[in-house]
C-alpha cells in the first residue's frame, strides 16, 4: 500500500508515540514473548497474541517483510511442579501444552510465527550472553552457587517502568537462604536441584533463570539491536527492564528501538471489583473453554470470530471487561457487517487505498494500530453496502477486513449460525418449502405457524424476491 501518512505507534520505554522507522527500510524485526507451556492459554493470553498479529499484519499490509519471533518458556519452576504433580516429564508436559498453545493461536485466527524458539534448545546461547556479563563485571556467583545480575551496576536500571532503585529498595528483602549480595538482584542461571532438569555450564550443573532466555533468542534471529519488543502488561517489569539490563550490558547497544505493551483484560470479582485475568488469581476463562461456549451460542466455527472480533474493538493498549454482554454485543456488530456481504458479492477488484473508506481505515491504523475507530469504517461500508448494493463497496469491506483477519466466511454460514444446531437444516428447508406451498394454497394460518415454530428454535425466516432464506435470530 502507499500512504500519505506515516505509522506511529506507542512506545513504553519513551511514554509517548513515535513515528515508526525501522532499522532497515521494508524489513521489521518483533519480537513478542510468548508463554510459559504448563497449561492451557487463557483469553488474556489471546488479548495479548490477537494485538500483536493485527499489528504484524498492518505492518505487512504496509509493504514490510516482518520477521515475527514468539518463544516457548519450556523449562521454569512451575512446569517442573506441575509435572512432578502429573507423573510425567518436564518434555511430556511442555510438548503437550505447546500443541495446545499452537491450536489456541490458530484458533483465534493469529498467523503462526516466523520462529517459535524453545528456551531449551538454545542454553548455549544464554550461557554465552552470561558469559558476557562475568567479564564486562555485572554478573557474579552467589554465595547459594546461583548466578546474579548486579542490578545497580546497570545506570539505566528502571527506564522502561519508570521505577527508581529508591522505588524498589524499601519493598526488597533477601531470603536466609539467598545467596545474592544486594535484594534488587536476579537470578542469570541456577544451581541444579535434585529431580530438576539440568545442563552443564562454566559455573556449574543448573538451569537458565527465566530472564535471560528472551535476551539470548531475541538476539539470535533479530540482531543485537531490532526494532520492536512486546509482550503483556505484566511483563513490563521486572522481566522486560531485566531483559534491558541484561542484554545493553552484555552487547553494549540499546537492546530493541521500541517496546509496545497491550493493556491487560478484566474480568469481575465476586465483590464487584474488576481485576485482571491471570493464572495466579484463579479467575481465568481458557481460550478452549471460551471457544466452546461461543461456539455452542453463535454457532460452530462462529465464536472464534466472535471473541476475535470481541477483542479487537478495543485499542491494544486499553483494558478490556471481559463479559458475556460485550461479547454478545460483539456477535451482534459482526452480524451486521456479514449481514451486508450476504447477496452481494466483490467486483474483484484490488482493493484502492484511495477510494475514502480505505483511505480512512489505513489513518486509523497508522495513528498506533486503532482498530475501534479502523472497525467505524467498516460499518460505515456496511451501511453503504446496504443502501446501495454495490459491489465495489462490498470488495472494500470485505478486503479491509481480511487485514484484521475478519469477514473471511460464508455470510450465510455465519448468519445461520447457532440455529442450525437447534435443528437440522436440512428439516429446516423442508419446513421452509411447506410454507411456501401453504402460502400458495393461501393457507396463511399454516405458514405463520411454521415461520413461529422456526422462531421458537432461534430461526428467522428472510422473504426475498429470489425466495426464503434463513438465519439464526
Amino acid at each position: 500500500m502507499t500512504s500519505a501518512k506515516p505509522l506511529v505507534l506507542y512506545s513504553t520505554l519513551s511514554r509517548k508515540k513515535e513515528v515508526f522507522k525501522p532499522r532497515v527500510e521494508g524489513k521489521v524485526g518483533m519480537y513478542v514473548c510468548g508463554v510459559t507451556v504448563y497449561d492451557y492459554c487463557h483469553i488474556g493470553h489471546g488479548r495479548t497474541f490477537i494485538a500483536f498479529d493485527v499489528i504484524r499484519r498492518w505492518l505487512e499490509a504496509r509493504g514490510n517483510e516482518v520477521t515475527f519471533v514468539r518463544n516457548v518458556t519450556d523449562v521454569d519452576d512451575k512446569i517442573i511442579r506441575r509435572a512432578a504433580e502429573r507423573g510425567i516429564s518436564t518434555k511430556d508436559l511442555t510438548d503437550e501444552f505447546t500443541r495446545a498453545m499452537q491450536e489456541d493461536m490458530e484458533s483465534l485466527g493469529c498467523l503462526a510465527p516466523t520462529y517459535e524458539p524453545h528456551a531449551t534448545d538454545f542454553i548455549g546461547d544464554m550461557q554465552s550472553v552470561i558469559g558476557k556479563l562475568f567479564e564486562k563485571g555485572y554478573a557474579y556467583v552467589g554465595k547459594d552457587g546461583d548466578v546474579d545480575y548486579a542490578v545497580r551496576k546497570f545506570q539505566g536500571y528502571g527506564k522502561l517502568s519508570g521505577k527508581s532503585l529508591d522505588d524498589l529498595e524499601p519493598g526488597a528483602r533477601i531470603g536466609v537462604d539467598s545467596g545474592k549480595r544486594d535484594p534488587l538482584d536476579f537470578v542469570l542461571w541456577k544451581r541444579a536441584k535434585p529431580g530438576e532438569p539440568h545442563w552443564p555450564s562454566p559455573w556449574g550443573e543448573g538451569r537458565p533463570g527465566w530472564h535471560i532466555e528472551c535476551s539470548a533468542m531475541s538476539c539470535h534471529y533479530l540482531g543485537e539491536n531490532f526494532d520492536i519488543h512486546g509482550g503483556g502488561p505484566d511483563l513490563i517489569f521486572p522481566h522486560h527492564e531485566n531483559e534491558i539490563a541484561q542484554s545493553e550490558a552484555a552487547n553494549g547497544k540499546p537492546f530493541a528501538n521500541y517496546w509496545m505493551h497491550s493493556g491487560p483484560l478484566r474480568v469481575r470479582a465476586a465483590d464487584g471489583t474488576e481485576q485482571k485475568m491471570s493464572k495466579s488469581l484463579h479467575n481465568f476463562w481458557t481460550i478452549r473453554d471460551a471457544l466452546k461456549e461461543t461456539d455452542e451460542k453463535f454457532g460452530e466455527g462462529n465464536g472464534s470470530q466472535v471473541l476475535r472480533f470481541f477483542l479487537m474493538r478495543t485499542q491494544y493498549r486499553s483494558p478490556i471487561s471481559f463479559n458475556t454482554g460485550l461479547i454478545e454485543d460483539a456477535h451482534k456488530g459482526l452480524t451486521r457487517l456479514y449481514d451486508a456481504l450476504a447477496g452481494v458479492p466483490g467486483d474483484g477488484k484490488p482493493l484502492d487505498w484511495a477510494e475514502p473508506h480505505a483511505a480512512a481505515f489505513a489513518d486509523a491504523m497508522n495513528d498506533d494500530f486503532n482498530t475501534p475507530v479502523a472497525i467505524a469504517q467498516l460499518f460505515e461500508l456496511a451501511n453503504d453496502v446496504n443502501r446501495t448494493k454495490d459491489p465495489a463497496l462490498a470488495r472494500q469491506l470485505k478486503a479491509l477486513g481480511a487485514i484484521l483477519n475478519i469477514l473471511q466466511g460464508d455470510p450465510a454460514k455465519f448468519l445461520k449460525g447457532a440455529a442450525g444446531a437447534a435443528m437440522p437444516e436440512e428439516e429446516i428447508r423442508k419446513l421452509i418449502e411447506e410454507r411456501a406451498a401453504a402460502k400458495k394454497a393461501r393457507n396463511f394460518a399454516r405458514a405463520d405457524e411454521i415461520r413461529d415454530t422456526l422462531a421458537s428454535k432461534g430461526i428467522t425466516l428472510l422473504d426475498t424476491p429470489q425466495g426464503t432464506t434463513w438465519r439464526s435470530a
